[in-house]
């Protein structure tokens, strides 16, 4: 524990929980007006990893979500084109052999989704089989169950372990933020994530009553600007589960910018995990209602 006690230390986990509320309040209040206009619309359609993780999902259905992403630009040229779809294991190939455009990410679920609780051998299994199904980037849950133990040194094994995994694909950590109830908690989370070596730290599976809070969202972004203060190294955000409306995404977009900068305002560095809120998008930024998607 000595390695991580001093890692705890040096990124000040002593947070209080009002404190950050109050922080993120005076940031909307004074940013999110200028920040809600189409183009900065058009830029959050841009960082949307569109996500289909449901029991029911057939490969007919992610066939068609596929296609779509594939002619969405002979439908709107002049808007930008989702960042990636997101799928369970057992799509990942149906992406694959569909997906023809190579700047358009295929991330997939992994590693025990969304409870994280089984053996590790079968996370690093399933981490695997993904990438060479054709996964571009892999999403994994922390193990929460160890985590609200404080049995942080094995969470970041394993999270080492599947990053190794992940060979030549980006590895998005979800630290489940909703699950953590304390700010303290999320920033200690999100700092096992960074020290393992994660391309992103992400808020939420969405399979919880909580997922992406803008307290999450400040609490992570935070920690990431530290790091990157420290260590030099750039680490992308997704904030995922219950964004929905293009207000919701426009108020993540705005503490985003506030708190790492311009230079985290793409989809190399930031994702916005959604399902509805492509067409939530489309719909504020050509001003009638569109459920292209």
């Amino acid at each position: 524990m000595g390695k991580i006690d001093d890692l705890f230390k040096k990124y000040n986990c002593d947070l209080n929980d009002e404190a950050v509320k109050q922080a993120v309040d005076k940031i909307i209040a004074a940013e999110y007006d200028a920040n809600n206009t189409p183009a900065v619309y058009k830029t959050c359609l841009s960082l949307i990893d569109l996500t289909s993780l449901n029991s029911t999902d057939t490969t007919a259905e992610i066939v068609g979500l596929t296609n779509k992403v594939n002619n969405f630009n002979a439908s709107y040229p002049q808007l930008p084109n989702v960042a990636a779809i997101c799928i369970s294991p057992a799509m990942v190939s149906t992406v694959s052999n569909r997906l023809s455009l190579p700047e358009i990410q295929i991330a997939s679920v992994a590693a025990g989704f969304p409870m994280s609780q089984t053996f590790i051998e079968v996370k690093v299994a399933e981490v695997a089989l993904c990438v060479l199904e054709g996964a571009t980037e892999i999403d994994v849950v922390i193990s929460i169950g160890k985590f609200l133990e404080e049995n942080y040194d094995e969470v970041l094994e394993e999270l080492i372990e599947l990053k190794a995994a992940c060979r030549t694909a980006h590895l998005k950590v979800i630290i489940e933020s909703g699950a953590l109830k304390t700010a303290s908690n999320i920033k200690k989370a999100s700092l096992l994530g960074l020290a393992s070596g994660a391309d992103f730290i992400k808020t939420s599976t969405g399979k919880i009553p909580v997922a992406a809070t803008l307290e999450a969202t400040y609490i992570m972004c935070s920690a990431i600007k530290e790091w990157y203060d420290k260590t030099g190294d750039k680490i992308g955000y997704k904030p995922a589960g219950g964004i929905v409306t293009t207000e919701d995404a426009v108020k993540h977009y705005t503490l985003v910018k506030h708190i790492l900068g311009e230079e985290w305002l793409n989809n190399k560095m930031f994702r916005i995990g959604a399902s509805r809120l492509a067409n939530n998008l489309l719909t504020s930024i050509e001003g009638k209602e569109l459920k292209y998607f």
